[in-house]
């Protein structure tokens, strides 16, 4: 039971969010499936306990309603950042987990909303980084510094090419070099997990941007050859920090093994 008294929502409220819970159960109303994202996700990275204390009810309807696979999906991409929240998130493992499986199933229908519940299924998996960051390579863009000899370098992914280069405030992307994708069966870990579902659910176009996002990039400078994912990642990816069982604190960031296996 939760006890919503304590719970309070972006807005510092505690009982507008039950009330819009119990609407949306009921009737699916749009105005308060407006008014409760506003209230569990706040701007960019701002979430409270009411965001955590909804999930279950939010993964209940998500096999059902879009809306609720999207909050759910944006609370939990929110879920690496310090909220002082780790307790509730940590009390939200069934529904987690269950939310996984009902996101693993939807998008074996290959649905309209599929990119959302890719991005929710990311989360889900604690893949936080790439949940935020991922588009659909139609106009991406990964701003990152070569490993080589540190000059800026925009990757680009989309329809008008794939490619690294020197970003040119007068002239735009100059000095372009073409990436290398990964060859699917050299992919490993997060990669080979996100190539593989996206190759299963039949989206051509997001496997094959996910290829050259896990492939290798030439720095256009110096010619240094690096992988792009690991340099995006590395320099971008957030972390969580959880209460260890003697109280202390540790940071944990991506997907482990049996995550990733309870995904696929």
């Amino acid at each position: 039971m939760v006890d919503w008294a304590q719970m309070r929502d972006c807005r510092f409220e505690v009982d507008r969010v039950p009330e819009l819970l119990e609407q949306v159960e009921r009737d699916d109303d749009p105005d308060a499936w407006k008014e409760l994202g506003r209230r569990l996700v706040l701007e960019h990275d701002l979430v409270s306990p009411a965001s955590f204390a909804a999930l279950p009810r939010l993964v209940r309807l998500a096999p059902r309603r879009a809306q609720a696979r999207a909050l759910a999906g944006e609370i939990l991409e929110r879920a690496a950042g310090h909220h002082g929240c780790d307790h509730l998130v940590a009390g939200c493992a069934d529904a987690i987990a269950q939310f996984r499986e009902v996101l693993n199933r939807h998008l074996r229908s290959r649905p309209t909303d599929y990119l959302v519940s890719f991005r929710a299924l990311l989360s889900a998996a604690e893949e936080y980084h790439w949940a935020a960051v991922l588009g659909d390579f139609k106009d991406d863009f990964y701003p990152l510094d070569c490993p080589h000899c540190g000059v800026e370098i925009t990757i680009a992914i989309g329809d008008y090419g794939r490619y690294s280069a020197i970003r040119d405030w007068d002239l735009g992307d100059v000095r372009r070099r073409g990436l290398r994708p990964a060859v699917a069966e050299r992919l490993t870990g997060t990669g080979k997990w996100m190539h593989e579902t996206a190759v299963r659910d039949g989206q051509v176009a997001l496997a094959d941007g996910i290829s050259h996002l896990f492939g290798h990039a030439e720095c256009p400078s110096c010619a240094g050859v690096f992988n792009v994912a690991d340099e995006y990642t590395s320099a971008n990816r957030p972390v969580l920090r959880q209460a260890g069982s003697d109280g202390s604190s540790a940071a944990t960031y991506g997907m482990s093994h049996s995550r990733i296996a309870a995904a696929t």
